[in-house]
C-alpha cells in the first residue's frame, strides 16, 4: 500500500467508528416515553443517520417526525418522518421552509408529550426563522464566514438574530417536554454553542455579542442591532439531555487504524482552533522534525480551523491545511500531511479534504502554479485536483469536526 492508500483507509476506518447509529441507541437505551405524542425533531449534518437510528429503535411508538439536512444527505425515507433538505454552511429558503415545518410539528403540544429533539453540527444553517429580513441575515452569515471568526463567535451572533437558536425553539415546545441527543463539532462539547443551542439555556450575553460585532466590523443595520440587544434564555425547565459523539473519539478512532496500518501514533491535540493555513505550517513542521525517525509514526490533530478569505477562488479550510502544508514537507520521502472533515464536505465543495506529500508543491511548480498564490486566493480545491489531492468520501452521516494528521512511513 502506498502512504495515500494508508491516509484513506485511515479516514474510511475514523469515520465508520464516529457514525452516529449506536450512540443514539446508547442514549435512548432504558428510555421510556410514556403517554402523549412523542414526535421527533432532526436538525443538522447527521440529522437523517440519528432520525433513521432513532426509528429503527422506536418503531410506531414514534408519532411523527421532521428531518432537516444538507442538500444530499436524504440517503431514503424514514417512516413517519418528513425528511427535507436545506442550505449549508448559508441558510436558503428550504431551511426556512424547513424550519417552520418543525415547528409546525410541535406546535400546540401539551405536557404529556415529548419532542425527541436530534441535534448536530450544520444546525445553525438548517434550522432557521430570521428575526431580521432573510437577505441581511445571509448577508451576516456570509460576513461571519469569511471574517476569520471562530464557530463560538459565530454562534453568539446568530442565535440573537434567530427565532429558534439560543433556547428559542425549547420554549416553543412548552408545555411539552424535551429530551434532546447532541452529536457535537464544537470544541469542548458546550451545549448552547452546538447549532447555536436551539434547546438549551444560552450562556452568552448581548455585551458579548456587540463587542464580537465590532471586532469583526460587522455591518448591522437598526433591526440587526435591536435584535442583539435582546436577551436570549437562561433557564429551560423542559429539557433533559444527553451529548454523545465528539472530535476526541474520532481522534482515538484514527489512532487505532493507523496501530493496524504499523504506525505508532500521536494524538497532538483534540482542541486544534486556529487558521488552517497556520495550523497545515506547524504539521509540517513536525513532520520535518521526525525525518530521522527509524519507525512509522502518525501525528494527529482533531478540531476546527477558520479561513479567512482574502481571494475568490474554491476551497474548504480541511483543503487549506493540507496545501499550507505542502511547502514544509516538499522533498521529504514518504511523508504526507492530509486533513479532512467527518461530515465528508469541506467548505461549499464536493471534497472531504485534502492530501500533500513531498512531491505535491514540485507538481504544482511544474504546472505554473505557487502555492503561496494559491492560498492568497483560496483556491486549494482547484490546485489539489491537479495533483490528485483531493479526499472525497460523500456525505458521512456523521459530523465530529475536522482531524488533520501527518504520516511519516519506514
Amino acid at each position: 500500500m502506498s502512504i495515500r492508500e494508508d491516509a484513506d483507509r485511515i479516514i474510511r476506518e475514523s469515520i465508520l467508528k464516529v457514525l452516529p447509529d449506536q450512540a443514539v441507541a446508547e442514549a435512548l437505551r432504558g428510555k421510556t416515553f410514556s403517554g402523549g405524542r412523542l414526535v421527533v425533531a432532526a436538525a443538522g449534518k447527521a440529522a437523517w443517520q440519528m432520525a433513521k437510528a432513532a426509528s429503527d429503535l422506536l418503531g410506531d411508538r414514534i408519532d411523527a417526525g421532521v428531518v432537516v439536512t444538507k442538500y444530499g444527505h436524504v440517503k431514503g425515507e424514514i417512516p413517519r418522518m418528513l425528511c427535507l433538505e436545506a442550505g449549508h454552511p448559508v441558510p436558503d429558503k428550504n431551511s426556512f421552509a424547513a424550519t417552520e415545518a418543525v415547528l409546525k410539528l410541535t406546535g400546540n403540544l401539551t405536557e404529556k408529550d415529548t419532542v425527541l429533539f436530534l441535534l448536530s453540527g450544520g444546525g445553525s444553517a438548517l434550522f432557521e426563522k430570521p428575526l431580521i429580513p432573510e437577505e441581511e441575515l445571509l448577508a451576516v452569515t456570509r460576513q461571519l464566514l469569511a471574517c476569520g471568526a471562530g464557530i463560538v463567535e459565530i454562534n453568539t451572533i446568530r442565535k440573537r438574530l434567530s427565532g429558534v437558536k439560543g433556547g428559542k425553539f425549547a420554549r416553543h415546545c412548552q408545555p411539552a417536554r424535551i429530551f434532546s441527543i447532541v452529536l457535537s463539532d464544537v470544541l469542548g462539547d458546550p451545549l448552547d454553542m452546538i447549532a447555536s443551542g436551539p434547546a438549551y439555556p444560552d450562556s452568552s450575553t448581548s455585551r458579548e455579542a456587540f463587542a464580537l460585532a465590532e471586532k469583526y466590523g460587522l455591518l448591522l443595520s437598526a433591526a440587526a442591532q435591536n435584535a442583539l440587544s435582546l436577551e436570549t434564555p437562561k433557564i429551560l425547565s423542559n429539557v433533559e439531555t444527553r451529548i454523545t459523539g465528539s472530535v476526541k473519539e474520532l481522534c482515538q478512532a484514527a489512532a487505532s487504524s493507523c496501530r493496524m496500518l504499523g504506525y505508532e501514533p500521536f494524538i497532538l491535540t483534540d482542541q486544534l482552533n486556529c487558521q488552517a493555513k497556520e495550523a497545515g505550517s506547524f504539521l509540517a513542521a513536525v513532520a520535518r522534525s521526525h525525518q530521522s525517525t527509524r519507525k512509522s509514526l502518525a501525528f494527529l490533530a482533531g478540531g476546527e480551523t477558520v479561513v479567512h478569505l482574502t481571494g475568490a477562488g474554491k476551497g474548504g479550510r480541511s483543503q487549506e491545511l493540507a496545501l499550507a502544508a505542502a511547502e514544509g514537507i516538499s522533498g521529504l520521502k514518504d511523508t504526507a500531511v492530509f486533513s479532512f472533515g467527518s461530515d465528508g464536505t469541506d467548505g461549499p465543495t464536493d471534497a472531504a479534504g485534502g492530501f500533500c506529500d513531498g512531491n505535491t508543491r514540485d507538481l504544482l511548480l511544474a504546472q505554473g502554479m505557487e502555492i503561496y498564490r494559491i492560498l492568497r486566493d483560496n483556491d486549494a480545491y482547484c490546485a489539489l485536483k491537479k495533483t490528485g489531492g483531493l479526499i472525497f468520501t460523500g456525505p458521512t452521516g456523521t459530523n465530529v469536526n475536522d482531524l488533520a494528521a501527518v504520516l511519516i512511513r519506514r
